[in-house]
C-alpha cells in the first residue's frame, strides 16, 4: 500500500497511454507545482480516477469516484503566466484506492498497485482482437474512401488491450469496465466482441460508425 495524490477526471487513463491535460483549477495547479518540485522525474506520480458522480470543477465538485484507476507519471509540463499548465501524463500501472483523504489542498489516497502478470492464454486472444481491429480499420477505410488509422500496435497482450481500449471511442462507463477487467484476456475479448458488433452495424447501415477509432500514443514505460 502506498499513498499518492489523486486527480479525479471525467476520463479513464490506461497504462502505457499518454494523454494531454489542461490544468487550471487552483488545487491541481498546486499538485503540479508539488510534483515538479520533486528532483526525480520518476517520482512525479499521481493517481487518475474517473468520476462516478459530480464534476471536475465547480461548487458541487466530486461526489464519488471509481476505486479502480491508473497511476500516472507527469512527463512534461508547460506553464502559463497565470499559473495554469498544459501537461502530459503517461499511465504506468492500474491501482485500487482504499482510504481517501479529502482534507488537504488536493485529494490523497492509499492505493494498492495492480500489476499485469504474464498471461500465456492471452496471446491467442490478442491475435483475434488484432484481426478484428484490422478488419474494422479496413471496413472504415472503405467507407471513408481512403486509409485511416495508420500505425503499428504493440504486440504484448496487456498493452495491446490498453491501446485498443484507449483508441476506440467508447463511453466512460465502457472504458471504466475495460480498466476494471481482471486480465488482458478478458479485456481483449470485450474489445473483440465490441468491434465485431460495430462492424455488423456498419454493414447494416453503411454510414460513419458509432464507435469511431482515433489515434493515440502509447508507451510501455
Amino acid at each position: 500500500m502506498t499513498t499518492v495524490p489523486v486527480f479525479p477526471l471525467n476520463t479513464v487513463l490506461f497504462p502505457g497511454v499518454t494523454v494531454p491535460l489542461h490544468v487550471f483549477e487552483a488545487r491541481y495547479r498546486r499538485l503540479v507545482d508539488d510534483l515538479l518540485a520533486l528532483p526525480d522525474p520518476a517520482s512525479r506520480v499521481f493517481g487518475i480516477v474517473a468520476i462516478r458522480e459530480g464534476y471536475e470543477v465547480g461548487d458541487h465538485g466530486v461526489q464519488s469516484a471509481h476505486r479502480i484507476g491508473t497511476l500516472g507519471q507527469l512527463t512534461s509540463a508547460d506553464p502559463y503566466d497565470d499559473g495554469r499548465f498544459d501537461i502530459e501524463v503517461t499511465g504506468r500501472q492500474r491501482l485500487r484506492m482504499s482510504t481517501v483523504d479529502t482534507t488537504g489542498t488536493y485529494f490523497q489516497a492509499d492505493v494498492e498497485l495492480l500489476p499485469d502478470g504474464d498471461e500465456p492464454d492471452a496471446v491467442e486472444e490478442a491475435t483475434r482482437a488484432l484481426a478484428a481491429f484490422h478488419a474494422y480499420r479496413s471496413q472504415l477505410s472503405e467507407l471513408r474512401g481512403g486509409p485511416v488509422l495508420a500505425g503499428d500496435l504493440p504486440s504484448d497482450p496487456a498493452y495491446l488491450s490498453y491501446t485498443l481500449a484507449a483508441t476506440c471511442l467508447l463511453t466512460l462507463r465502457e472504458r471504466q469496465a475495460l480498466l476494471e477487467a481482471d486480465s488482458a484476456r478478458e479485456r481483449l475479448v470485450m474489445l473483440r466482441l465490441g468491434l465485431t458488433d460495430e462492424m455488423r452495424a456498419m454493414r447494416a447501415l453503411p454510414s460513419l460508425p458509432a464507435t469511431e477509432v482515433a489515434r493515440t500514443r502509447w508507451s510501455p514505460n
